[in-house]
Parts: structure tokens; sequence; C-alpha cells
């Protein structure tokens, strides 16, 4: 059940995310491996972003990649809140006085953040092509021109079979566990606060939405980095032999970044991360806490 609960709450605020990560996505292909002033800025901010990809693909452009992110929010934080909750439930990272521990956190959150992140790491990979695919005028990136989200896993398959699935995962375990344990300790160490000092009622959703935006915060900023490497990876065209065409791995992507876009490669389309993940987690947290709380009551009366 804390499966379900995880992965209905991470659905419910993909929908509402979702267009803020085709922006992101878009925002961190821009300029790839050139140096400022080299490139043509398409995107020049989230709101221009925005406008530029409804004008040259619709409205509905924004909501490219939508089947996969959710299949792959509903594997992925499925787990990671799934695990998470049991975590929480079973006592093991609470200190004597109920407060979970910071430690604990931070190794839990890592934990099932990066088992979730691998085991759903094809329905990234499919979803990060699909959030780049654009029209010619706004473009950028790689265009792996799939057609559509079944077919992009079949052709994925077919040519680099089970291991082209799994094509630039080593690149999602930094990232989530990262990612995951920076989310989910914030949130919660920030909610011990507020229902220490009583600021909002308990599993209020002024206290979720502190929580939440404070966490969104600490997330982009820590994981803004790991991001554009997971999405420079999983994006970049491959050779007859399955070979990135770009990049051999992490640190050789991470040297190229560097080396050619500077310190500010690695925080390209930040803004669009934050409200991406801002948003995201609040709604994804506020609906965990809903259907955790709506089964904890629908179990009580059941009993």
């Amino acid at each position: 059940m804390e499966f379900l609960v995880g992965a209905a709450a991470a659905c419910s605020a993909g929908v509402l995310s979702n267009p803020m990560d085709v922006l992101k996505t878009r925002m961190q292909l821009q300029g790839e491996l050139r140096a400022q002033g080299r490139y043509t800025v398409v995107y020049k901010n989230i709101v221009h972003a925005a406008i530029a990809v409804a004008k040259a693909d619709g409205v509905l452009g924004l909501q490219k990649g939508l089947v996969a992110a959710l299949w792959y929010q509903i594997v992925m934080n499925g787990i990671r809140f799934g695990l998470y909750r049991k975590v929480l439930d079973s006592g093991l990272i609470s200190r004597k006085d109920g407060r979970v521990s910071t430690l604990g956190c931070v190794a839990a959150g890592a934990g099932v953040g990066i088992l979730g992140g691998f085991l759903g790491s094809p329905l990234y990979l499919v979803k990060i092509h699909l959030q780049s695919q654009a029209a010619e005028s706004i473009a950028v990136g790689h265009q792996h021109k799939h057609q559509g989200f079944v077919l992009a896993m079949v052709n994925i398959a077919r040519n680099g079979g089970i291991r082209g699935l799994w094509r630039g995962s080593s690149s999602s375990i930094p990232r989530v566990g990262i990612g995951s344990a920076s989310q989910l300790v914030t949130y919660s160490k920030s909610k011990d606060w507020l229902d220490q000092y009583g600021l909002y009622p308990h599993d209020s959703w002024q206290s979720t939405l502190c929580g939440a935006m404070s966490s969104g915060l600490i997330v982009s900023t820590c994981m803004s980095p790991f991001d554009v490497v997971a999405t420079r990876l999983y994006n970049q065209g491959v050779n007859s032999q399955g070979q990135g065409l770009l990049y051999t791995g992490i640190k050789d992507c991470i040297i190229k970044v560097a080396k050619t876009e500077g310190l500010k490669g690695f925080y390209k389309g930040w803004s669009a991360i934050y409200f991406r993940i801002g948003p995201h987690s609040f709604f994804n947290l506020l609906f965990w806490d809903y259907f955790t709380n709506l089964y904890k009551n629908y179990s009580k009366q059941k009993t």
C-alpha cells in the first residue's frame, strides 16, 4: 500500500510539474559544449522558453514526454516514498523524543532514491528523449525523433538491447541520491521544526507548503550539476556500437562541461529546476501526506 500511496502522490504532482520539466530539459541542453556567446540563445529564461515552446510546438508541447514521466514517477517515487514511509514508521531513524535523525534521513533518503532511480532509469531515458524533441526552430541537443513512448522503448531496446535501456543510468545514482536525500531530509526536518514551535497545525497544508518550498530550494541547488550531467548523458546520440557521441561517462561529461561552459554550465536551467521541484515537491508531499492519512484513517475504521 505504501508503494501505491507514493505512486499516486507522485503522478498527481507530475501532471502539474511536467511543463517545467520540459523547459528544464531544453535549457540544460541549450549551448551544449559551447562557450557563452558562441551559440544562439533559444531560451532566455523560463517565461521566454514557455512562450517559445507554445508558439513552435503548440500548448501541448509543454506536456511532451508526459506518459513516460508518469510511468517514471510510478516506479521511482512509488518505491522512494513507499520505502521511506516504511522506514519512518519503523522508528529506525527516530530519536527517543520522536524527532527524526538527520543522519538517518540522509541515509534512508539517498538509499531509497538510488534504488528507485536505477529501476526507473529506462523510463527517465525515454522521458528525456521525448521532452527534448522540438520543432526545428527551437530544437536543442540531439533529436531522437521518436514516435511516442511505446515506440521509443521498442526502438531503444531493439537497437541497444537491455543494456541500451539502462544507458546513462550511472548518472542517476548521484543525481537521485543527492536529490532524494536533500529533499526528504529538509522536508522532514522543516516539518519537525514547524511542529515543534507550533507555527501551523500538525500535518496542515501550510506546514507542507513551507517544508516543500524550502526543500525545493535546497534540492535545486544541490542537484543541478548532477541533473545537467544526467540530462546530457541520457540525451546524447550513440554510434552503432551504442557508445555516446559526446561523452564516455560521468567524469568525461563533467570535465567537458567545465572546460567549455564553465561553472554556469552546471546550473543551466536552475530556475526551471526550482520552479519544477518546488511546486512538484509541494504537491507530491501534500498528496503523499493526504493519501497516507487517508489510508491510516481507513485502516483504523476497518479495525
